[in-house]
């Protein structure tokens, strides 16, 4: 009985640890970082959505974002997150958060406490409120500054993007 009982913890253990080792890895960055995805083109369709863990309709829309990811894997889809959070959160907020919400996306914590400073290179009509989406599909940009209150909603805007 000994057997059974051992598979059972090391079960335990690995599921324990496996939203870790799929958890993306954060990082700082500054606002350079951004606008060169701002202004890479390739066949990849690239969503990049602005947020951050204390602002509530940006945490409620997150979930649509994982799912993007995960029924999209397959196509040429990248999706990134970027943290409107405090650096000084970094350790303390941010990473415990993507961690207790099994994050798989890349985040990137944006390092630019001088928001209008970049507001504009990310698109002219953003007031700098969040969440907001940036849509890249080869040379069409499309700007979103609202929270999207469905996965189905959200991928109405992807779907016909998505070259094949």
């Amino acid at each position: 009985m000994k057997f059974p009982f051992s598979i059972f913890i090391l079960i335990l253990f690995i599921s324990g640890i496996q939203p870790q080792i799929l958890n993306a890895q954060p990082k700082i960055v500054k606002f350079s970082t951004i606008d060169s995805l701002l202004h890479h083109r390739s066949d990849s369709l690239l969503v990049i959505n602005f947020w951050a863990t204390w602002c509530k309709p940006c945490v409620s829309e997150l979930p649509y974002f994982e799912e993007l990811k995960k029924n999209y894997s397959s196509e040429k889809v990248k999706l990134i997150l970027v943290s409107l959070d405090f650096k000084r959160e970094f350790e303390s907020r941010v990473k415990p958060f993507i961690e207790k919400n099994n994050i798989a996306s890349e985040v990137l914590l944006l390092d630019e406490p001088d928001y209008n400073s970049w507001i504009d290179k990310v698109d002219a009509t953003w007031s700098g409120a969040i969440p907001a989406t940036v849509v890249i599909a080869g040379s069409k940009k499309m700007f979103f500054e609202k929270e999207f209150i469905s996965y189905a909603e959200l991928e109405n805007i992807i779907k016909p993007l998505i070259q094949k």
